[in-house]
């Protein structure tokens, strides 16, 4: 007959103790950081990537000529200008099936749309403060609404003029690849190359955007479709200031 040990069936019972895990701890140390790094690192992305700006005055400089923002246009008011929604990250980032960007022409937009001017192009100017409308005006007008109104857009921010809109180069998907907005102006004869001295962007392609407009002028398709001289949209302001 064995011989019951109380003592070592005490011991048995009783909890062991667990030493006590210090803060400096590998264990701790270790989730920590990996949570700390995972919130600074999606704040970042956050900010630099999916964070929408509203505005003009609220894109931050770092933009300038070194990020593009895709957007939808959701109004065209003028024949070289647009209001733009920012859509940062796409699909990827949420829109079209957990954020909506507005219908287009919607009101109540003031402060949330970036008003863009289109670099290097400068189109036949519409009635303003009883000034009378250029001829194709309108024409451009519609053109550009037809081409941009509704769609989806990259921008390059070049600058900021005095009227505080965005002046961009601008891009569009299309069925034939993408096509630089300004560029397929001047091509289909809706616009001239942009004049002034002051604020003139072009983003590289002053020389190309020349040349389609040489071959439009030669081509009498557009604004030029009836020949002879021609007032351009620059020579009508001087004109009528």
């Amino acid at each position: 007959m064995g011989i019951w040990n109380r003592s070592s069936s005490s011991s048995k019972d009783e909890p062991e103790e667990r030493p006590e895990v210090q803060w400096y701890s590998p264990k701790v140390l270790g989730p920590t950081f990996v949570l700390t790094s995972g919130f600074i690192g999606g704040f970042y992305v956050y900010r630099a990537y999916l964070r929408r700006v509203p505005n003009t005055l609220k894109i931050p400089d770092y933009f300038f000529r070194k990020r593009t923002m895709l957007g939808k246009v959701v109004s065209v008011g003028d024949a070289d200008n647009f209001h733009f929604y920012h859509t940062p990250g796409g699909i990827l980032g949420g829109w079209g099936w957990l954020r909506h960007a507005p219908e287009t022409n919607q009101r109540g937009l003031s402060g949330e749309t970036i008003h863009v001017r289109l670099c290097g192009v400068d189109a036949p100017e519409a009635s303003h403060f009883g000034k009378p409308a250029q001829p194709y005006s309108a024409e451009a007008l519609e053109w550009l609404r037809g081409f941009v109104l509704g769609k989806r857009v990259r921008l390059m921010p070049l600058a900021r003029d005095q009227y505080q809109r965005t002046v961009g180069d601008a891009t569009i998907r299309t069925f034939w690849g993408r096509k630089n907005v300004s560029a397929e102006m001047l091509k289909n004869g809706w616009a001239v190359v942009y004049e002034s001295k002051v604020g003139s962007e072009f983003n590289g392609k002053e020389a190309l955007f020349r040349k389609l407009e040489a071959e439009s002028r030669r081509k009498r398709i557009g604004i030029f479709q009836k020949g002879g001289k021609f007032e351009s949209p620059g020579e009508y302001k001087r004109r009528t200031r």
